[in-house]
C-alpha cells in the first residue's frame, strides 16, 4: 500500500491490514467475553441447595419431590442471568398465559377498608380426595390478574385446589380505597380476614398458603403471630422473600447487582399505585420527593399503622420475629442470583431449617427473583420450576398428611 505525500512516496507493508484485523478479533472477544459474563454463561447447572433436618418427614419429601433433589435447568441462552430472569418476570410474567375464571369478593374491614380476593373453584379432585384450598398472597403491588398469578392458579385448579388470591389493598387498578390505607410491607389484616372468611365458607377444606416475595413476608408473619392462625394449615410455601425488611433497607441502596437500581424502579412502580388513588397535597409532595422504597414507606406507609420510626416500622412488620413460631410444614424457596435479595438475607432462612424440623429450604443457583424460567435454549415454557415445584411440594405433604391420619383413625 503507497501514499504521496510532497512528492515522497510512502509504502506500507503487509503490518497494518495484519494489525487492523488484530484489533477486529480483540473486539469481537470482548464482546463475547463480556456476553458471557452478562450471562453467566459458564455457570453450571444443579440441583437445589436443600438444608433440613433429618426427620421421617423430610425423608419422605425428598423422596417424594424430586424436583427438589434434581438440577434445575434454566433457558442455555439467558437462564442462567439472574437480571434477565428478574427482568422477564416483571415485565412478561409469564409466557401463554392462561384466564382462569374466579369470582371477586369485598370484604368490609373494621377501620372502613374494603379487602378484596378472587376465588378460584378447582377443576375436578385432589389426588387425596379432600377440599383443600390454597391462600395465596402475591408480591409487592401485585393481585390476581397478574401473568405469574394467572400462570400458577391455572396450574394449581388442574390439580385439584381451590385458590384464593388476595388483592394487596389499593393495588387492583379500578378499585377504589375505601379508607385512607393501602397494603404495607407486614400487615395481614386482609389476609387474614380472606382465610377466615375460606375457614367460614368451605368448614370441610384443608388450607395450603402460599406467598411470593413480599407476600412470603406477610404469610409467614400471618401464620407466627397466633397460633390458631394454623388451625387446619397443611403447609406453607415462601418464595423469593428477604424475611428483615431492617437488613434488606441496608442492601437495597448498595449499587451491587444493581440493587440500588431496582430499588429506584420499584419505588417508581409504588408512586404510580399510590397515585391512582385521592391523597392529600402533604402526602403528595412527599411521594414526589421519594427515590426509594425507605424514602417512601418513611414518608407515608409507615404511617398508616402509627409507627414512630422507619425503623420500628421494619423491625415489627418483618417475619424473622413471627416465622420460628411456624410449626406446621414449612418451603422456602430462594435463588442465590436474585439480584433483589442480598445472599446474607438468607442466613434467617439457612438457620430455621438447620434447628427446626417442619422446615425445608431450598436454595437454587439460578431463577432471579421470581423468574425460575425452564426451557432447552431460547424460548421459556410457560410453567416455570417454580410452579411446579410448589405443587409438587404440597402434593407431597397432603398424602403425607392423609396417611397419618388413616395410620391414626385405624389404630384407635
Amino acid at each position: 500500500m503507497t501514499t504521496t505525500e510532497g512528492g515522497y512516496v510512502h509504502t506500507f507493508g503487509p503490518e497494518l491490514p495484519a494489525m487492523f484485523d488484530g484489533v477486529k478479533l480483540a473486539a469481537v472477544a470482548t464482546i463475547l467475553y463480556i456476553i458471557v459474563r452478562c450471562l453467566n454463561l459458564k455457570s453450571p447447572t444443579a440441583p437445589p441447595e436443600i438444608i433440613y433436618q433429618d426427620t421421617l418427614l423430610s425423608r419422605y419429601l425428598l423422596k417424594t419431590c424430586p424436583m427438589l433433589t434434581k438440577e434445575y435447568i434454566p433457558p442455555l441462552l439467558w437462564g442462567k442471568s439472574g437480571h434477565i430472569q428478574t427482568v422477564l418476570y416483571g415485565k412478561m410474567g409469564r409466557v401463554k398465559t392462561p384466564t382462569p375464571c374466579g369470582v371477586r369478593m369485598f370484604l368490609p374491614m373494621q377501620d372502613g377498608a374494603t379487602a378484596t380476593f378472587d376465588l378460584f373453584e378447582a377443576i375436578g379432585a385432589h389426588t387425596t380426595g379432600d377440599d383443600i384450598t390454597m391462600v395465596i398472597c402475591p408480591g409487592i403491588g401485585n393481585h390476581s390478574e397478574k401473568n405469574y398469578i394467572r400462570t400458577f392458579v391455572d396450574y394449581s385448579q388442574r390439580q385439584g385446589y381451590r385458590c384464593a388470591v388476595l388483592n394487596h389493598l389499593g393495588a387492583l387498578p379500578n378499585v377504589e380505597l375505601t379508607s385512607p390505607r393501602m397494603f404495607t410491607y407486614g400487615c395481614t389484616w386482609e389476609f387474614g380476614a380472606m382465610v377466615d372468611y375460606i375457614k367460614r365458607t368451605f368448614p370441610q377444606t384443608l388450607l395450603v398458603v402460599v406467598g411470593f416475595s413480599l407476600g412470603g413476608n406477610i404469610v409467614c408473619k400471618f401464620l407466627g403471630e397466633n397460633q390458631s392462625n394454623q388451625d387446619r394449615v397443611l403447609c406453607c410455601v415462601s418464595v423469593c422473600q428477604g424475611y428483615s425488611a431492617l437488613r434488606a433497607q441496608e442492601t437495597f441502596l448498595q449499587w451491587d447487582q444493581c440493587r440500588r437500581l431496582y430499588n429506584f424502579m420499584l419505588a417508581e412502580n409504588m408512586k404510580k399505585i399510590i397515585l391512582s388513588h385521592r391523597w392529600s397535597n402533604t402526602t403528595l409532595n412527599r411521594l414526589y420527593a421519594a427515590t426509594s422504597l425507605m424514602q417512601i414507606d418513611d414518608s407515608i406507609m409507615r404511617k398508616f399503622h402509627g409507627y414512630d420510626s422507619l425503623r420500628e416500622y421494619y423491625e415489627k412488620e418483618s417475619c424473622v420475629h413471627y416465622i420460628h413460631k411456624i410449626t406446621v410444614p414449612l418451603l422456602l424457596l430462594n435463588s442465590l442470583d436474585d439480584p433483589l435479595v442480598h445472599p446474607s438475607l438468607l442466613a434467617v432462612a439457612r438457620t430455621l431449617a438447620e434447628k427446626m424440623p417442619n422446615v425445608v429450604f431450598a436454595l437454587t443457583q439460578h431463577g432471579g427473583h421470581m423468574g425460575f424460567f425452564e426451557g432447552a435454549v431460547l424460548f421459556p415454557q410457560p410453567l416455570t420450576w417454580m410452579d411446579k415445584v410448589i405443587v409438587e411440594y404440597t402434593n407431597a405433604v397432603c398424602r403425607w398428611e392423609k396417611k397419618q391420619s388413616v395410620c391414626q383413625s385405624s389404630s384407635e
